[in-house]
């Protein structure tokens, strides 16, 4: 897709910190970071959110997971602990429609919760 940033950054159009690559997924360092290591994981086949990625291609899926494993390791946050988020849709705050995973960590990221509704 040629108007998919990230689809821009594998296609070397568009200028990434990358951390690890594979043939299949590529992780760089978010440019708006929320924490001390934040890197995203994507696949390289465009795929709009997770849920759509595990029914096209669920072998991705664990490629995108395992090279999440990867840029903990390479980032120093392995043993220590780190966060995967994946964020689907407007309301669940993805803002990128190409499905990525980030990679959070290098600080207490605290328990998830969600609030109660007024």
């Amino acid at each position: 897709m040629t108007d998919c940033l990230f689809c821009r950054i594998v296609a070397g159009e568009i200028p990434a910190d990358k951390v690890h690559e594979t043939d299949t997924v590529v992780a760089f360092r978010d440019i708006t970071p929320r924490a001390k290591v934040h890197s995203l994981v994507i696949p390289k086949e465009h795929h709009e959110s997770l849920a759509e990625l595990a029914t096209a291609a669920p072998g991705l899926v664990a490629d995108v997971f395992a090279a999440a494993g990867e840029v903990a390791a390479k980032e120093g946050v392995a043993q220590t602990g780190y966060r995967l988020v994946s964020n689907v849709g407007e309301d669940g705050g993805q803002e990128v429609a190409h499905v990525h995973v980030h990679v959070l960590g290098a600080q207490s990221m605290g328990p998830v919760g969600v609030r109660e509704q007024d």
